[in-house]
């Protein structure tokens, strides 16, 4: 895996690379007490990262629906995660780098400080463990659950306790993640997006401010078009989700998975479905895709 991240890694935080041990920030960061802020994690193969610009994309996005000002122009934001990189010695074929920005340090106030303040730049480069050949192979089990988070969730906010609470609740139940419903209709996951497979189509809800879009939105619809599977974005009810033929779900660190059972229900045969192994050959040559622009650049 990854050299550096196994003793004390390096880290970015206000302004300058620390190991990990002796990074810090204030305890009144409003990011630690109002969970003021936005991350995003970028995977990380062959030392390179996967749909930067996606990610990058995604950040400004979330920076702008909370009135943070960007604090790094776009090539800041790639040199910094090359240098992360860099810093890690990272020779294995996978990590994640993690980014957080939050509003930065002020009194506590529920009130934006007036005048603005500096925002908090946080960054890591984390091992990331892909899905094993076992696992791609005997699918994960789920439960379903009210979604009861906010109203804001296309933001990609650090105010996470709603999705801890759900990620919470598949612990306790013993399965590997939760499937969430509001108001009868499909949203997503405790931290993935949540994939429909009927008649040979996929469908998923729209992108709205009821759910978070995954980078793997774009990137399941060009996988989808690419291999002449019909995409559909449109309301999922859950009557749809329990006679499914196939369920996936998609993240940056899981990529994409097959759901095989439903509130100890099957899915389908109960075995990872046609579509999901052209989907997942697809996503694989991606990633090797990347590997040979990499070694043709050498």
């Amino acid at each position: 895996m990854i050299q550096g991240v196994k003793g004390d890694p390096t880290v970015y935080v206000g302004g300058e690379f620390l190991p990990l041990s002796r990074a810090s920030v204030s305890v009144l960061d409003r990011g630690f007490i109002f969970g003021d802020g936005i991350y995003e994690v970028v995977p990380i193969y062959f030392g390179q990262p996967f749909r930067m610009a996606e990610h990058l994309d995604r950040l400004d996005r979330s920076l702008a629906k909370i009135e943070i000002s960007q604090p790094m122009s776009r090539e800041q934001w790639e040199g910094l995660v090359r240098d992360l990189i860099a810093k890690t010695d990272s020779q294995g074929n996978c990590a994640m780098v993690y980014i957080q920005v939050t509003r930065g340090v002020a009194k506590r106030d529920h009130a934006f400080p007036s005048p603005p303040v500096k925002p908090t730049v946080f960054a890591m480069v984390a091992p990331m463990v892909p899905p094993t050949e076992q696992v791609r192979r005997a699918g994960l089990k789920v439960i379903s659950l009210p979604d009861e988070r906010w109203l804001h969730c296309d933001i990609k906010s650090v105010s996470l306790l709603g999705n801890v609470l759900a990620k919470q609740a598949a612990v306790k139940a013993g399965v590997d993640e939760v499937v969430q419903f509001r108001d009868g209709m499909l949203t997503e996951g405790a931290s993935c997006n949540i994939w429909v497979v009927k008649d040979g189509k996929v469908y998923a809800p729209p992108k709205n401010h009821l759910v978070l879009e995954g980078i793997r939105y774009g990137l399941m619809q060009e996988l989808c078009e690419e291999i002449g599977i019909q995409f559909l974005l449109k309301p999922v009810p859950k009557e749809a989700v329990q006679s499914a033929d196939e369920l996936m779900l998609t993240s940056a660190t899981k990529e994409v998975l097959p759901i095989v059972e439903l509130d100890a229900q099957p899915v389908g045969s109960g075995r990872p479905g046609h579509v999901y192994e052209s989907l997942r050959r697809a996503y694989d040559a991606r990633i090797q895709a990347l590997s040979q622009s990499i070694s043709e650049a050498l």
